[in-house]
């Protein structure tokens, strides 16, 4: 039995780039014999054993064959027969096929470290084709490396593209896609991941109902979103600048097809819905001021409410490079404060009740919102 450190660990090492995860392959063992030494079984699909002191991950080395379209039309073997090579050749990237023994001595059969060098992202055989996750996870590596000057080799762009002419994208399921999305929303060049998918049209496998817009603003999209990443690591605040030049009918169903979760869905929408609120702040009067409040929850969302401001400062703050607070958002965080300030105690001793408690809080902020736009009327003007 020998075991070898693989995959992102060593690519990343090479890479002087930060990583917090280690994946092991073992050659040579057995599931019953991982079991005897200690190790604890996680794999539904392949055997996958938690090191005893550690956690980390150790897997059978393996091989895959297809046996059925989409990423799970897979069946695997693994014994004491399938050799490090073997393992490594079923492997995505050449990058992602090194392996390092116990003495540090690096296995290379496929070209990963010249390929880093060269800073491409290239696969490592034809059979590459048979996952079309692997579309996505490439994407998803061409926005996290961009940086460092990577780019997707012109012979697996076409694998790509052969993949969605074939119909394999069109297998993977949508909480899948939002997975990888999300992920790549967290990587330095988010906007890569959406520029490789449309180079390799998959788009309209992967977003159906908004790819003809996607197509349309790409250039717009991709440029927001670009500038956005530059202030804001948030996914949520990217989601939302990824989503702002469609209409609200559009990002509702975006979210709907992908599954997005609500805070996300949310987020873009209030985004989009009352993005005039921060770019006309000249307009503002009480009932305005009172109904954004309102439909933006301040009360008991000021997290979710702070996190819209950021989004407008991050995205549409054309001033600054970075993200900072604007005056806009200044003022709207103090109106927010008075329309919030509400003493429903002191109404409760007025002698208001149920129905009637309720209307006298909405009256009180509307008349404290009011107050507070009379009181800084002078500096709305200059904003």
């Amino acid at each position: 039995m020998k075991t070898y450190l693989v995959g992102g660990a060593i690519r990343d090492q090479l890479l002087n780039f930060p990583y917090h995860e280690k994946d092991w392959v073992v050659v040579g063992s057995s599931p019953e014999e991982m079991i005897k030494q200690g190790y604890t079984p996680v794999g539904k699909d392949f055997p996958v054993f938690l090191h005893p002191s550690t956690h980390e991950e150790y897997a059978l080395a393996r091989t895959e064959r297809k046996t059925a379209p989409g990423y799970k039309g897979f069946t695997f073997h693994t014994d004491k027969s399938v050799t490090l090579e073997d393992d490594l050749q079923r492997r995505d990237l050449t990058i992602n096929a090194i392996a390092q023994s116990d003495d540090g001595t690096l296995i290379d059969p496929y070209g990963g470290q010249q390929d880093i060098i060269g800073r491409c992202l290239r696969h490592v055989s034809s059979a590459f084709s048979e996952d079309p996750v692997r579309v996505l996870r490439v994407a998803r590596f061409a926005a996290r490396y961009h940086h460092l000057g990577f780019s997707i080799a012109k012979e697996t762009i076409t694998l790509m593209q052969n993949m969605v002419a074939q119909g394999e994208t069109q297998h993977l399921v949508a909480e899948r896609v939002w997975q990888e999305m999300q992920k790549a929303l967290t990587e330095q060049h988010p906007e890569i991941f959406f520029t490789c998918l449309e180079k390799c049209h998959a788009l309209s496998d992967l977003l159906p109902k908004t790819d003809e817009i996607l197509k349309t603003l790409s250039p717009l999209n991709t440029t927001l979103l670009t500038n956005t990443a530059k202030k804001s690591g948030d996914p949520l605040i990217r989601f939302s600048a990824l989503c702002y030049p469609f209409n609200l009918d559009d990002i509702d169903a975006l979210c709907q097809h992908l599954t997005v979760p609500n805070e996300y869905r949310e987020l873009a929408i209030l985004t989009k819905k009352h993005d005039s609120i921060y770019l006309k702040p000249n307009d503002w009067n009480s009932e305005k001021l009172n109904a954004f409040f309102q439909q933006c929850d301040t009360l008991r969302k000021p997290e979710r409410f702070q996190q819209l401001l950021d989004t407008w400062d991050s995205m549409l703050n054309k001033n600054s490079e970075q993200k900072e607070s604007t005056d806009t958002t200044a003022h709207l965080l103090a109106a927010a404060e008075a329309y919030n300030n509400v003493d429903h105690q002191a109404l409760i001793k007025q002698g208001f009740k149920k129905a009637e408690l309720g209307n006298a809080i909405k009256q009180k902020r509307k008349e404290q919102v009011g107050l507070w736009l009379k009181t800084h009327q002078e500096h709305l003007r200059n904003l």
